[in-house]
């Protein structure tokens, strides 16, 4: 079998990428083919772009995790989740290690990046908005992550960013009853920076990157990485492969694998 599209579009508009999940049928569901392609975005930066503009096609932002992923037959031409368990765990670490490459650059490169969010953001969509410096929601905004329904736990670089954001009590509490975090919520919690009708969103980029573009570049990419170090963890990266990689040899045992 082939393989299918990336379902990610890369256009550059004058100082600006733009990064747009494009499977809006699926509601920008994510396959490893997703991840391949964000974590290549970064060899499309030069100097000359000063924000990467994340967002997704259609009603949705993404709802996460292809939930085909989730079944033996998978994803055409990549391995499912089910068949991947039964693997070592070595095995296991490196496909969990290349998927985290698609959401760990977001806060590393010197461009201010932004994800502009509307309807579902779920799993793994939840954490790709949470990958990006800044977040704005659109009020039919809904933030939730789903993976402990599922026996995983969220193992894509989120747990840190929702952590910094809203506080262990806060992160724990979504993130173990999966509930719906609403737009105007997540504004209040801290999760997101503003909300905006998506038909104003164009205005409102300008209005956030007005500041950005006066400053010089490499003082923005300088305050990126002072700010991101006095809370970043890489370990947590490490932590969360070690404790999917656990739940997968767990469901796979449930499951007779």
């Amino acid at each position: 079998m082939t393989a299918e599209p990336t379902g990610v579009r890369i256009e550059q508009v004058d100082d600006l990428l733009h990064v747009t999940l494009d499977r809006p049928a699926v509601r920008n569901a994510q396959t490893p083919a997703t991840w391949r392609a964000l974590a290549a975005v970064p060899s499309r930066l030069t100097p000359q772009i000063r924000a990467v503009v994340l967002r997704g096609e259609g009603a949705s932002f993404s709802a996460g995790l292809d939930r085909r992923m989730l079944t033996p037959e998978g994803v055409p031409g990549e391995e499912s989740l089910l068949t991947l368990a039964a693997h070592d765990e070595a095995q296991m670490d490196v496909f969990i290690r290349e998927a985290q490459a698609a959401f760990t650059w977001w806060r590393e490169v010197p461009q201010v990046t932004i994800a502009m969010v509307q309807g579902h953001a779920i799993g793994a969509g939840f954490q790709l908005a949470l990958a990006c410096d800044l977040m704005v929601v659109a009020p039919d905004a809904l933030l939730a992550m789903r993976e402990t329904s599922l026996g995983l736990v969220p193992d894509l670089g989120g747990t840190g960013p929702l952590v910094d954001r809203v506080g262990y009590s806060r992160a724990f509490e979504v993130c173990v009853t999966g509930r719906f975090v609403t737009g105007a919520e997540a504004v209040g919690m801290g999760i997101a920076n503003l909300e905006a009708a998506q038909e104003s969103w164009d205005a409102v980029l300008g209005q956030l990157l007005e500041p950005i573009r006066s400053a010089l570049p490499t003082a923005v990419g300088e305050l990126k990485t002072l700010l991101a170090g006095a809370t970043r963890d890489r370990a947590q990266l490490d932590r969360e492969r070690a404790a999917q990689i656990r739940r997968l040899t767990e469901l796979s045992t449930l499951m007779g694998g």
